[in-house]
């Protein structure tokens, strides 16, 4: 059952509704402990690398690469475990709002899998150290210009990606309709759209 979570973590990029759909009971909940951990890591790691400040955190002349990877790392955890709890209540409010009986921990598995698009990012950032090296986390630079625009835009749509994964899962595993698990979803989506 693990292996098959492992593989669910792929599918949910071209069958999203097959993967929420096995989440419509919290029987398996546990095999998909590790994949979850996973793509929460990740994820926020992949959130702290789109961050203003890691624009810029090489603009301090005393980091190095080796500071800048501990930094993302620590950051990026932080911030994955604190978005999946704290995002993972916001899911279960709307949804209990919308009249579900879903549980904490399936709100917060929808969310994680709803997230895969942003782990996605990391072959954004590789093409963007690639491309402009040491300047892809300073300010200005040669990434300044159209290619950083075009990275930014593949960025954004990874959060938007996201963000219909996570209406199609909370769609999906409450068997709604569409205005309804839209509904559901802004008191997710709306908050860290206004931050």
């Amino acid at each position: 059952m693990e292996r098959d979570w492992w593989l669910r973590a792929l599918l949910v990029l071209q069958r999203p509704g097959l993967v929420f759909a096995a989440m419509r009971s919290d029987a398996d909940a546990e095999e998909r402990q590790e994949p979850l951990l996973a793509i929460i890591l990740l994820a926020g790691i992949a959130g702290v690398l789109m961050t203003n400040l890691a624009s810029r955190v090489l603009d301090d002349y005393e980091l190095d690469a080796l500071s800048l990877s501990v930094w993302v790392f620590i950051a990026g955890a932080i911030y994955g475990v604190a978005a999946y709890f704290a995002l993972g209540a916001l899911v279960l409010v709307g949804e209990r709002l919308a009249g579900s009986p879903g549980s904490y921990r399936r709100s917060r598995h929808v969310l994680a899998f709803a997230c895969v698009p942003l782990v996605l990012t990391f072959l954004v950032v590789a093409v963007r150290v690639t491309a402009f090296g040491e300047d892809a986390f300073r300010s200005g630079g040669s990434d300044a210009g159209v290619g950083g625009t075009v990275i930014e835009a593949l960025e954004l749509a990874a959060i938007a990606w996201s963000a219909a994964l996570l209406v199609v899962g909370v769609r999906t595993v409450n068997e709604w309709s569409w205005p309804r698990a839209l509904a559901a979803s802004t008191t997710a989506l709306v908050p860290p759209a206004l931050l």
